[in-house]
């Protein structure tokens, strides 16, 4: 199982994923009201355009494509208990930072994307890290219900975490929030602290260049996953265009306060917490196939519906939208981390993550730097627009997929020997040299 031998507490996997789940939690909840605080903050009390805005997104974003790959190396090379516990105490200490700054009046746009890449670098970390960690210590056969207790944490935090942002922000001008932030993140460092030890890994021989492009090796020669990473770079690109004009659009086009900014967000958060406890049921009634395909079409939807509000000015076109954004994707995330998990070899599981975690969250600034010189070239609708356009991209390379065409995880056994041998091609070069 890789814990340290003699530990003082018998770690079981249920164990484990209980105080990851709780980590997580407190993780993303506090990840998710600084998500939702920052651009009202920067609109409300900064002054921001929505260019700006656009471009604060995109700097609170290049950790993702910057620091990704580095990241799942370290987690694959190291203890990955205090590598997650150490990075949630550098996101707390700047939520602390940020709140102070923000109480005494002295914050500016530039400190606040400055103190937001230091808040996005722990949610790298704990990304890479917590896939590997669930994969080491849970048996293939329980990584689906092992995935779904962790997403179910996930999705309660961006339900609330948006929902509490909000509220916050409408009172005291959010400085509250970034406190209450703080709070969680030492949570989650305290949860991170109960989980089992880890034996040390083993040392790599390898030369560290060779192992930091492992995963995109591995990725390139995978017929399951290379779908999967194009699929979801496409989605996040336009998910983000959409995000980085958001709570511009939303208080001077359809005059939301910005409380109902957070509702809305938060709205995203309940679809993905119904997709995730409806997915039981989800899985007995579509093949696995059809689930991975359920998150695609059903962001799709949802972008012409947000398109629609260009006409309308409908809010509750919104919210339905953004319950859609994530009923859909939720179940995608369950079914694709299961995939990954099941045809990567564990001791990549880290890299691939990191892969696919830089293609699909590295794709968040591209998406909010289109948002911005879309918002200035051609105006706010040409974003709703873009993004639709984008979405149905993403449902387009998916549907002629090979994971599309999966019955079963069950059937994954093929996929395994696919990967296993594409793990021999990749890694033969190297160990014959050394």
């Amino acid at each position: 199982m890789g814990l340290t031998p003699g530990h003082a507490t018998p770690a079981t996997p249920h164990r484990v994923v209980v105080n990851l789940s709780h980590a997580s939690l407190a993780a993303q909840f506090s990840e998710q009201m600084a998500i939702a605080v920052i651009p009202i903050v920067a609109v409300v009390a900064l002054g921001a355009s929505a260019q700006q805005s656009a471009s604060l997104q995109a700097v609170n974003t290049l950790p993702f494509l910057l620091l990704s790959l580095p990241a799942g190396l370290v987690a694959d090379r190291s203890r990955r208990k205090p590598l997650m516990i150490a990075t949630e105490l550098l996101r707390a200490a700047a939520l602390f930072v940020l709140f102070a700054l923000f109480h005494a009046r002295v914050l500016s746009l530039y400190t606040l994307a400055t103190l937001g890449f230091a808040i996005a670098t722990g949610t790298v970390v704990f990304s890479v890290s917590a896939p590997s960690l669930v994969a080491a210590m849970v048996e293939t056969g329980d990584l689906l219900t092992a995935n779904r207790r962790l997403e179910i944490a996930r999705s309660i935090a961006y339900t609330a975490g948006p929902s509490v942002g909000g509220i916050f922000a409408g009172w005291a001008s959010g400085v509250f929030a970034f406190l209450a932030a703080f709070v969680l993140s030492l949570a989650s460092a305290w949860f991170l602290a109960r989980l089992p030890n880890e034996a040390p890994r083993p040392r790599s021989r390898r030369a560290l260049a060779h192992e930091l492009f492992d995963g995109v090796r591995f990725i390139a020669r995978s017929t399951h996953l290379r779908p999967i990473v194009a699929t979801a770079f496409v989605f996040n690109t336009s998910w983000y265009l959409l995000l980085a004009v958001f709570a511009w659009y939303a208080i001077h086009r359809l005059a939301f306060a910005p409380s109902a900014v957070g509702v809305a967000l938060g709205v995203y958060g309940f679809g993905m917490v119904g997709g995730a406890f409806l997915y039981k049921i989800i899985a007995k009634r579509l093949v696995f196939g059809r689930q991975i395909l359920l998150g695609p079409m059903s962001a799709a939807l949802a972008s012409l519906l947000m398109a629609s509000t260009a006409l309308t000015h409908s809010r509750a076109t919104v919210f339905l939208a953004f319950f859609l954004f994530g009923f859909g994707p939720i179940v995608w995330t369950i079914s694709t981390t299961a995939l990954r998990q099941v045809v990567t070899p564990r001791d990549l599981i880290a890299r691939v993550s990191s892969v696919i975690m830089m293609a699909t969250f590295g794709a968040r600034p591209l998406g909010a730097l289109l948002g911005a010189f879309l918002s200035t070239r051609l105006g706010m609708t040409s974003c709703l627009v873009g993004a639709a356009c984008g979405f149905a991209i993403q449902l387009a390379i998916i549907v002629f997929s090979a994971p599309a065409r999966l019955r079963s995880i069950e059937g994954l056994d093929e996929a395994r020997a696919e990967t296993r041998s594409a793990k021999t091609m990749t890694f033969a070069t190297e160990n014959h040299e050394e």
